[in-house]
């Protein structure tokens, strides 16, 4: 284990990050909603990695996520959460893709995140194709309406898969995303789905909206016994690492 910490001239703050392993394919790890870069470690999930670590097989860098500075900023107007948003999008892309390509040697990267990072995760993989080749979102939300409701800025259109993917149609951003390797993974379970928020009806969106581009992935509903929580994103995890290529 490798803890850094820089300054960050996009986000004008320190930031921390955290890397496992020493070879293999590179994953950036976001935290859950709100999270910290030592919350994977904490939470159980580099160990649940472990094997893949010691086989050389992937490497994680886990970073911090900056949502109570922009999207749960409720303080903030949502041009100005959006703007916050992109420029940790903009210390990933131009401090941390770099870092990672230093230390590992890869010139793209897999991402991963559970509940709010699977919404990380995914979106910086549509947005960036070119700059990562996979994703594993596990419990995701991927439109803003768990943030905003039904009536929201137009500037928030393209910082949720949900709105922008229906209407993608760069060739050279779908030729990369066909290529991806997309695992999105939701339970059936306890606060999957409630009042507030739907993992499920998301996750399904995304499927139907993939399909209808061309884009193949493999989005795999589990079980009702299957909750929103740690003790299931432990398992789904290595399961996936042990299946895809």
């Amino acid at each position: 284990m490798d803890h850094r910490k820089w300054f960050s001239p996009a986000l004008g703050q320190d930031m921390e990050l955290k890397v496992y392993g020493e070879a293999g394919r590179p994953i950036l790890v976001f935290p859950s909603g709100g999270g910290k870069f030592y919350e994977y470690e904490d939470f159980g999930m580099v160990e649940a990695c472990r094997p893949f670590l010691e086989q050389r097989k992937i490497q994680l860098f886990t970073i911090d996520s900056v949502d109570y500075q922009s999207w749960f900023n409720r303080d903030l107007a949502p041009v100005d959460r959006a703007r916050r948003h992109e420029q940790y999008e903009r210390y990933i892309l131009d401090e941390v893709m770099p870092f990672i390509r230093d230390t590992n040697g890869s010139a793209t990267a897999m991402t991963t995140g559970c509940s709010g990072g699977a919404y990380h995760a995914a979106n910086i993989l549509f947005r960036h194709p070119e700059a990562f080749d996979g994703v594993i979102a596990l419990s995701g939300l991927y439109g803003p309406r768990f943030l905003f409701g039904d009536d929201f800025d137009k500037v928030l259109y393209f910082h949720f898969p949900l709105s922008y993917l229906p209407r993608l149609e760069d060739p050279r951003a779908l030729e990369l995303l066909r290529r991806a390797r997309i695992v999105l993974c939701v339970g059936t379970g306890a606060w999957e789905r409630c009042a507030d928020y739907d993992c499920i009806g998301d996750t399904q969106a995304m499927k139907n909206i993939l399909a209808a581009k061309g884009i193949p992935a493999w989005v795999d509903f589990w079980g009702p016994d299957v909750n929103h929580d740690w003790v299931w994103w432990r398992k789904q995890m290595p399961y996936f690492l042990g299946k895809i290529p």
